[in-house]
């Protein structure tokens, strides 16, 4: 019994060794077969690595500069003076530069945030419209007051309809006690203005809901009265 389970075993092993020699053997012919294919395919993944890698590096180091760039040019952008915030002053990048060489990066894409807001305040009203629309965040409150500032634009060009819209999604966008009533009260406004009384029968409801202690609840209750004075007026 011993004899014939060493005999086995030793069949087993032949066969697992057999088995080896053979799979080396088949890979080695692979190998000769295809080996100008796996040089190519190794040196792609080779480089699509390296270009990870080269890319996340550039990356860091643009939005590094970015941030420092835009650090320098604020300051002139909070004391109002837009025109030299927007095109730089004494050698400094403006926003518009930092916006079109850094746009990428996150401190490049507030430099478009921040631009847009400038051009609107000097009234260059499609230029700042065309920022605010390429500009995009995953910051709820930077998000509404994009789009809070399209429907600005649109409103100064009477396009109330459009203008209401989009200061609804500006206030579906970011829950505040203070802003979004701000946003659902001018919503309310432009479908007034565009001849949408239901919905701006809405906006106002939902100031009246939501926010009762909000600075723009007592101007929603006369909206309010005010529509309903309007439906119950003969046609």
């Amino acid at each position: 019994m011993a004899v014939a389970s060493r005999t086995a075993t030793s069949k087993r092993k032949a066969l697992r060794e057999d088995t080896v020699v053979t799979l080396y053997a088949r890979w080695l012919d692979f190998y000769h077969r295809y080996r100008k294919q796996l040089y190519a395919g190794l040196a792609a993944i080779a480089v699509a690595i390296f270009g990870i890698i080269g890319y996340s590096y550039y990356q860091r180091q643009q939005e590094q500069r970015a941030q420092q760039l835009l650090g320098e040019v604020l300051p002139l952008y909070e004391q109002g003076k837009y025109r030299e915030a927007l095109d730089g002053a004494d050698g400094q990048s403006g926003l518009l530069a930092l916006a079109r060489d850094y746009g990428s990066t996150d401190a490049g894409n507030l430099a478009r945030f921040y631009a847009a807001d400038a051009l609107y305040r000097l009234g260059e009203y499609d230029r700042a419209l065309e920022l605010w629309q390429a500009f995009d965040s995953d910051d709820p409150m930077l998000a509404a007051a994009a789009l809070a500032g399209q429907a600005a634009v649109y409103e100064n060009k009477g396009e109330h309809e459009r203008a209401a819209e989009l200061y609804r999604r500006a206030a579906d966008r970011y829950d505040n006690p203070v802003v979004t009533p701000q946003y659902l009260l001018r919503a309310g406004r432009n479908y007034e203005a565009a001849g949408n009384l239901e919905a701006a029968r809405r906006m106002y409801e939902a100031i009246r809901e939501r926010y009762p202690e909000s600075a723009q609840a007592t101007e929603a209750e006369i909206a309010l009265a005010r529509i309903a004075a309007r439906a119950s007026q003969p046609s």
